[in-house]
């Protein structure tokens, strides 16, 4: 039991030291085809907040692989429309939705700047401007982040877009 658990500790602590390279990810975006005030932003539709950002682009663009990331998931949701669900470094899911194609399949290992799909307007955007939905979702709780926003004690999961990407713009 004492050797499961260590190696357990050793897969945990490995997530936390994997190189995390970040690009924004639609290409040749930057920090002007967002909106900066959309993270937390209220109201928004039956979620309440808008727990990430959109970024503009025309429909067809490529959306990359903002870091590293182990794709979990591709397909559809009914708010999302066509997405993809990928584990980063620092066990940090990323969440790419309104895909309008999906160019992964299967849990596959991407390398920043990989192409994921390319940008569209499905889910609950449709009728919208073409943008992908890009949201960052910790594992392991950041409970500093935590406030007396509406659903604020989220944002100890739902990490800022913006900031994550700031390194990258």
């Amino acid at each position: 039991m004492r050797w499961i658990l260590l190696g357990l500790c050793v897969v945990i602590l490995l997530g936390f030291v994997i190189p995390e390279p970040r690009i924004i990810p639609v290409d040749n975006a930057s920090s002007a085809d967002w909106n900066k005030d959309t993270f937390w932003y209220e109201p928004w539709g039956s979620s309440g907040v808008h727990k990430g950002i959109d970024i503009f682009a025309q429909k067809g663009t490529s959306v990359l692989a903002t870091t590293h990331q182990l794709i979990l998931y591709q397909g559809q949701k009914p708010k999302g429309g066509n997405i993809v669900l990928a584990l980063g470094p620092k066990w940090r899911l990323h969440y790419y939705a309104h895909l309008d194609s999906i160019d992964v399949d299967g849990i596959s290992l991407l390398f920043s700047g990989s192409k994921i799909g390319t940008v569209g307007s499905t889910g609950n955007a449709q009728g919208k401007a073409p943008h992908l939905h890009y949201s960052i979702v910790a594992l392991f709780p950041h409970f500093w982040l935590a406030d007396e926003s509406t659903q604020g004690s989220k944002k100890a999961h739902y990490l800022d877009p913006i900031l994550y990407l700031s390194a990258a713009d």
